[in-house]
């Protein structure tokens, strides 16, 4: 091979070489990421800039004057399983004036954020806590146990220290969650609820066990009392309601 051959077959291999090195463009335009909805985008920018949502109930925590000599006030804490409860199923103990906290989508690390705003600067007597659910459907991303038994121990914690008395109440039942495919967390709501029953008993708090009278044998919503698996019907309400109220007057009658 003379030299001119040699030159001319190294060059075409340093061509072969750099060609090889180029990032290479998307083979089809399915490759690139589709952007989100505008509205989707603005729903994240929101949540990101309040990530507890305090602007929620800001306002209507700031107009409501401290209680009354005499008053037992009573706050209901938790997600849309709260927040929808006579808002937009069944009905919200009617003439008790107990102050609803819910926020649909919320776990409870959310709700350790907003503690002081929405439940503490209310000066309660009793505090309804319905929590859990939510970080199992892992709705701000993965959760184990353990993390959200730790949320429980921190508002717990609060509450104690403001002489506010605890009710708890057991996840409901849910076999599966719709918009978290693929999650199953009957498990793990067994085991949160173990949890909580011991951890009530062992800190004299009252432990209210919804899930005992709504679950059926595999761990889903017994018929007819959720809209989704998850979402209690106006049946499924009305089954809550008496056991929230025994709960109540047991916390009030520890004074």
């Amino acid at each position: 091979m003379n030299t001119r051959h040699v030159v001319f077959a190294l060059l075409s291999l340093c061509s072969t070489v750099v060609l090889a090195q180029q990032p290479q463009a998307p083979a089809t335009a399915q490759a690139v990421a589709a952007p989100q909805p505008a509205t989707e985008v603005e729903r994240m920018r929101t949540q990101l800039a309040d990530w507890p949502n305090l602007t929620r109930y800001r306002a209507e925590d700031e107009a409501i004057p401290p209680p009354h000599a005499g008053e037992q006030r009573v706050v209901f804490l938790g997600d849309s399983i709260t927040d929808r409860w006579g808002r937009k199923v069944g009905t919200f103990f009617p003439g008790k004036g107990y102050i609803n906290r819910g926020i649909s989508g919320q776990t409870t690390p959310q709700m350790l954020l907003r503690f002081q705003q929405d439940v503490v600067r209310l000066h309660p007597s009793v505090l309804v806590l319905l929590a859990g659910t939510n970080d199992i459907a892992r709705n701000t991303g993965p959760s184990s146990p353990a993390m959200i038994e730790d949320n429980f121990r921190s508002m717990a914690a609060i509450a104690k220290d403001n002489h506010i008395r605890l009710v708890i109440g057991s996840i409901l039942p849910a076999a599966r969650y719709r918009w978290r495919p693929g999650v199953n967390g009957v498990a793990d709501i067994r085991e949160v609820n173990r949890w909580l029953q011991t951890f009530c008993t062992d800190n004299h708090f009252v432990f209210v066990d919804y899930y005992s009278a709504m679950a059926d044998d595999a761990g889903g919503m017994k018929p007819g009392l959720a809209s989704d698996e998850v979402h209690p019907t106006e049946a499924g309400y009305e089954i809550m309601r008496p056991l929230a109220e025994q709960g109540i007057a047991r916390a009030l009658q520890h004074q």
